[in-house]
């Protein structure tokens, strides 16, 4: 493996292109996402109707809760409602 120094390393990012700005939102967004996915998971662990209406209507929960409703959040929360059967 080659060793650089840090001026090095910094000038080898500094030639990268920025990030997408689709990227950096989604970064940005990524903590109050995850925020809300815990507070969906635990609602629905509380209310028994509430979860059948996630389990059946993920898309529309997570609309509600202000989270874009992408196969990979519909995922996780499958995912963490499932581990607990």
């Amino acid at each position: 493996m080659t060793s650089y120094d840090e001026e090095r390393l910094g000038a080898l990012l500094s030639a990268l292109s920025p990030a997408p700005e689709a990227w950096v939102e989604a970064a940005k967004d990524a903590p109050f996402a995850r925020q809300r996915l815990d507070e969906i998971v635990e609602r629905a662990r509380a209310d028994d109707e509430y979860r059948q209406r996630v389990v059946e209507d993920p898309e529309s929960v997570l609309e509600e809760a202000d989270v874009i409703a992408h196969a990979g959040n519909i995922e996780i929360i499958r995912k963490r409602l499932e581990n607990e059967k």
